[in-house]
């Protein structure tokens, strides 16, 4: 599972706001903030929706980290 370190670090490649996550995810932008800040047992669901979002913008997850492979601009308003 994805930490809340690659989340962080995920986004900020990506220049992403957490509303900007949140609607990519399709979860609640108060969900991003709990798994970034480590808070809560996040649930799976919403850690899977995640990371699909990076991914599909472009996001490879790797042992310790993230890199940027292509990708997509942040959703539309």
């Amino acid at each position: 599972m994805i930490t809340n370190a690659q989340i962080r670090a995920a986004r900020a490649l990506l220049d992403w706001k957490q509303t900007d996550l949140a609607k990519a995810a399709k979860v609640s932008e108060m969900s991003v903030k709990n798994l970034e800040k480590g808070d809560k047992d996040p649930r799976v669901s919403t850690v899977k929706a995640v990371q699909a979002a990076f991914e599909s913008a472009g996001i490879e997850f790797i042992e310790g980290g993230v890199r940027k492979v292509g990708g997509a601009a942040p959703p539309e308003e």
